[in-house]
């Protein structure tokens, strides 16, 4: 089974190591203070940072489909073209300044004026880990093997930018000069090439890996990287540990962490217990809970952003009793959204009243009317003909407290007005393969759209041909106003539209509408940098330690 997920968290198999939790967190933590207590420089351990994590990426191949340690391992590893002038906000925490793209390895570019082209100059003296030099090969090599792999790469090309031929698109115009042409207009022709799943490869190194029957080095670069990027990984073992090595003719300047060591602990109260030994220097994905008490600690920071996650469960549109609009509804009307926000998420999140990211430009929630309420769910029940309730199922993660601690709330509050919800604790691969295959109700989803642009998050989740509309919804209108967007470049008309789609959405419902449970990570009180993107992952280069 491939599942992919370009919206960008797709739930594959996930290897949670080869022992149980307890012995892995022995072995992890002693291994770590090990580190620490080695003789060594004072230099080494300031330019060294170990971090705890739930799960190592499952391939380092950027056409891999994307989860939340991928996402992180290509932010680290992969540069891109373009990217966005970084802003520091309020909370001391640098953010992307949507509103202003820089060049990465493109120096520079032009666009005409109609958007149907974007011509790269690439920057000189680039060089990647192995120490090959960028220039126009590279890329187009990079085009090449994305375009012929029909994974991440042909996507994004394909389905927003709506390119059918390679050889009409991609052409090398000098030595460090490329365009790609496409058959339309884009108001994404830009931002797209700052997306992290689009990182120019080095094809100098990956060549010498390429076999008759592995032309494009999938194989090799599943466990291994060679990218322009300001690290690369220098040992990679699945389920236990990740090390990168940095690159010190990154061309930003060598960054000031030499070496990260990623480490797999499944376990979350793991990952609270080493990073307050001082073991671990970082901790991800903490529960809200263990964030709370971690803010008490004077050795421990904790950074919180709200982010572009969205947290719902997702119905299938397409089978009873879902296919019923008030059905849909009922349920959104049930939810007792600040008890979870309060009990579960602990003031960390906040409700999601649009399907579009709260931050990105064209949101509005002005079309939610949800409130947790009892009689109306139940009149809306009895209009659809089930004035008793319904028996159903929602499906959830193994390994989940969240979602199981979710899970438990919604089948007390569905109950109100006799939905019996059974709840099944799933692994990750088969949860993915029922509601891909469209045989599970309902199911809790977690995502982000990583390009901020209102009609390509909505192309991603509710276009009926998107492969990740797993809810089935289907509006010929919002069909047709999304691909409206996708090619149009009046600013105005595309965020009139991408209103009308957030009205007709949320009035149908599609989802169970919960929270944008945010971004956070714990850290030892003496490292600062601490930088948020949209693919969520913590980008090393920006970081340091006092």
């Amino acid at each position: 089974m491939k599942i992919f997920n370009y919206g960008d968290v797709s739930r594959v198999t996930f290897n949670i190591g080869r022992f149980p939790a307890t012995a892995l967190s022995g072995l992890i933590i002693s291994a770590a203070v090990a580190l620490t207590a080695a003789p060594a420089a004072a230099q080494d351990a300031k330019s060294t940072l170990v971090v705890a994590g739930p799960r190592t990426p499952e391939s380092l191949d950027q056409e891999y489909p994307p989860t939340e340690a991928v996402h992180e391992l290509r932010r680290n590893v992969y540069e891109r073209l373009l990217t966005y002038a970084p802003k520091t906000g309020e909370d001391g925490v640098v953010y992307e300044d949507f509103s202003k793209i820089v060049g990465a390895l493109a120096e520079s570019w032009e666009v005409p004026p109609d958007k149907t082209s974007i011509t790269f100059k690439l920057r000189k003296g680039v060089k990647s880990s192995a120490g090959n030099e960028l220039n126009a090969d590279a890329v187009m090599w990079s085009f090449e093997r994305g375009w012929n792999l029909k994974s991440n790469f042909h996507w994004y090309m394909t389905q927003i930018l709506k390119i059918t031929s390679y050889q009409d698109a991609f052409s090398k115009i000098d030595d460090y000069t490329v365009k790609v042409s496409i058959p339309n207009s884009s108001p994404l022709i830009e931002r797209l090439w700052i997306n992290s799943d689009l990182g120019i490869l080095d094809a100098v190194e990956i060549k010498k890996h390429v076999t008759a029957d592995d032309p494009w080095a999938q194989r090799w670069l599943a466990t291994n990287s060679a990218s322009f990027g300001p690290y690369s990984v220098s040992k990679y073992t699945p389920g236990q540990e990740v090390v990168y090595d940095a690159n010190p003719d990154y061309y930003r300047g060598a960054p000031k962490l030499k070496r990260i060591i990623f480490r797999e602990m499944p376990t979350s109260a793991n990952r609270v217990a080493a990073l307050q030994a001082g073991s671990v220097d970082v901790a991800e994905y903490l529960l809200p809970r263990e964030l709370a008490l971690l803010e008490k600690s004077p050795a421990v920071k904790v950074q919180k952003v709200f982010g572009n996650y969205i947290h719902r469960v997702e119905m299938n549109n397409s089978t009873p009793p879902f296919d019923n609009v008030n059905v849909r509804k009922a349920l959104n009307y049930l939810v007792p959204r600040d008890d979870i926000l309060k009990a579960v998420y602990f003031n960390t999140a906040r409700p999601t009243k649009s399907p579009i990211s709260e931050i990105y430009p064209g949101f509005t929630d002005e079309y939610f009317t949800f409130t947790t309420d009892v009689e109306k769910a139940k009149a809306l029940l009895a209009e659809a003909g089930l004035p008793n309730g319904f028996k159903t199922e929602i499906g959830y993660r193994t390994g989940d407290q969240i979602e199981e601690e979710i899970a438990v709330i919604l089948k007390s509050a569905f109950a109100k007005a006799g939905v019996d919800v059974t709840l099944s604790k799933l692994p990750a691969s088969t949860l993915v393969e029922r509601y891909s295959k469209g045989t599970i109700p309902m199911y809790f989803f977690r995502d982000m759209a990583i390009v901020p642009d209102a009609a390509y998050v909505a192309n991603l989740w509710l276009n009926s041909a998107s492969l990740i509309n797993y809810s089935h919804f289907k509006s010929d209108e919002v069909d047709k106003l999304i691909n409206e967007a996708l090619t149009s470049t009046d600013e105005p008309k595309r965020l009139e539209g991408m209103k009308r789609v957030q009205q007709i959405t949320v009035e149908s419902a599609p989802w169970v509408f919960l929270a944008n449970p945010g971004y956070q990570v714990a850290t030892r009180a003496n490292l600062k940098g601490y930088s948020w993107y949209t693919p969520n992952g913590n980008a090393w280069f920006d970081w340091s330690k006092n």
